[in-house]
C-alpha cells in the first residue's frame, strides 16, 4: 500500500527530463565610441605651462564619460617642454573601469600618414587598460617631439586634430537558447540601390550638365514631396526628360544615392570637406539639394556632418549655409560656438566681411 504522504518515485522519463542539461555563455566583447578634437590656435596655446592642458567636451562612450587632454608644453617637467602630450581621461565617477584606446594625430596634408596609437587590434600581455577612478588618464607624456610637430603635415592653419577612439570592455551572461534563427538586417536599401544602378524600369531621365541619370517617378515621388508634387500634380507628370541646370552631376548623383538607398557616399563626403571654404564641399551642396527637394532626413545628415567640421575659420561660413538652406539645428550648433568662441575670434576679419553674426543673432 502506497503512504500518501509521500511523493512517488519518478520514472525513468522523468530522470531524463530532469537531467537534461542546460547552458549559458559568458561573452566579453567592447564597446565603441570616438570623438574628434580639434584644437585652433596651437601657437596660442603654447606657453600655457608644463602640466597644463586644454580639454575636449565631454563624450559618452560604454556609459562613461571620456575627454581628451592636449599639454602643449607636455605633461612631464623633466622634458622641458620638448614634447606635447596627449591623454584620455575618465570624467565621470567610475572605479575599475577597464578599456582600449587609440589616439590617431590626423595628416592634413591628404597623405593619409597619421600617427597612430592604438590598443586595438593587436594582442595585449596584460589585457585592457584598467582606469581606477574619475580622472585617471591613458595616454603619451611625450607624444610628439614639439619642434618636429611645428614642422609637420599634422599642422595646418595653426590647427591640430586628434580622432580618439575608446573602447570599454563590458561582461555578460548570454543565456539565448542554443537554437535560434538569426533574421538579417534590411536590405530594402540595397535592392533599391540596384533598381537605379540597372536602370530597370526608369520611366524619368535627368539631363544635368549634359550627364544622363535614369530614374523612377514613384520612388523620388515617395521620398520628395517636391517631386510628387511635380511629377503628380503639376505639368511635369508627362515629361519623360527634365534639364537640371542649377546643380552640379556629382551632386545629383549622391541626392539620388541617397533618395534609394537612404545613405551618404562617406568617401566622397571626407574627400570634399579638405576645402576651406564649408560652401565649396560636397556636404553643403548636398545641404542645398535637400532643401531643394524637401529631404528631411537627407538635411538632417549634412547637418551633422557639416557640424563635426566647425573651427575658428569655418564658423561664420557655416553659419550662412546653415541660415541660408534651413538647417535649424546647424544654425543653433554655429551660434553656440559663436557666443563661446567670439571674444577670442574677433580678431579674424571673416566674422565682418563674410557674414553678420550678430545679423543672425538677432533676427
Amino acid at each position: 500500500m502506497t503512504d500518501p504522504q509521500r511523493p512517488a518515485a519518478p520514472s525513468a522519463d522523468n530522470k531524463n527530463a530532469l537531467l537534461s542539461p542546460t547552458s549559458s555563455r559568458s561573452v566579453t566583447e567592447t564597446v565603441n565610441g570616438s570623438h574628434k578634437f580639434v584644437i585652433q590656435g596651437y601657437s596660442l596655446a603654447k606657453g600655457m605651462g608644463i602640466g597644463k592642458h586644454i580639454a575636449s567636451d565631454n563624450f559618452t562612450v560604454g556609459g562613461y564619460q571620456w575627454a581628451i587632454y592636449f599639454y602643449p608644453d607636455g605633461k612631464n617637467p623633466e622634458d622641458n617642454s620638448t614634447y606635447v602630450s596627449v591623454f584620455i581621461a575618465l570624467a565621470s565617477e567610475g572605479t575599475d573601469v577597464r578599456a582600449l584606446f587609440e589616439l590617431t594625430l590626423m595628416d592634413q596634408s591628404g597623405k593619409g600618414k597619421h600617427k597612430v596609437h592604438s590598443h586595438f587590434d593587436r594582442s595585449l600581455e596584460s589585457g585592457p587598460y584598467t582606469l581606477k577612478y574619475r580622472g585617471s588618464m591613458w595616454g603619451y607624456k611625450r607624444f610628439f617631439r614639439r619642434a618636429m610637430l611645428e614642422s609637420s603635415d599634422y599642422l595646418k592653419d595653426d590647427c591640430l586634430k586628434i580622432n580618439c577612439t575608446v573602447g570599454v570592455v563590458v561582461s555578460a551572461i548570454d543565456c539565448s537558447r542554443l537554437h535560434s534563427i538569426q533574421v538579417p538586417d534590411s536590405d530594402i536599401g540595397a535592392h533599391f540601390g540596384m533598381l537605379l544602378e540597372n536602370m530597370e524600369g526608369s520611366d524619368i531621365i535627368f539631363n544635368v550638365s549634359g550627364e544622363i541619370f535614369h530614374a523612377h517617378k514613384l520612388v523620388l515621388a515617395a521620398r520628395s514631396p517636391i517631386f510628387r508634387s511635380d511629377f503628380f500634380d503639376g505639368s511635369e507628370g508627362n515629361l519623360q526628360e527634365i534639364i537640371v541646370t542649377d546643380m552640379e552631376p556629382n551632386v545629383f548623383e549622391a541626392m539620388l544615392h541617397f533618395i534609394y538607398r537612404d545613405t551618404l557616399v562617406e568617401d566622397e563626403l571626407v574627400a570634399s570637406s579638405s576645402s576651406s571654404n564649408p560652401s565649396d564641399s560636397l556636404t553643403a551642396k548636398l545641404l542645398a539639394a535637400a532643401d531643394r527637394y524637401d529631404l528631411g532626413r537627407l538635411r538632417r545628415m549634412c547637418e551633422s556632418y557639416l557640424c563635426k567640421e566647425i573651427c575658428v575659420n569655418s564658423v561664420a561660413k557655416t553659419l550662412a549655409l546653415a541660415d541660408c538652406y534651413h538647417a535649424a539645428e546647424l544654425k543653433a550648433v554655429c551660434l553656440r560656438f559663436a557666443a563661446e568662441n567670439l571674444a577670442a575670434n574677433w580678431k579674424y576679419e571673416h566674422w565682418h566681411s563674410d557674414y553678420s553674426i550678430f545679423h543672425v543673432l538677432w533676427n
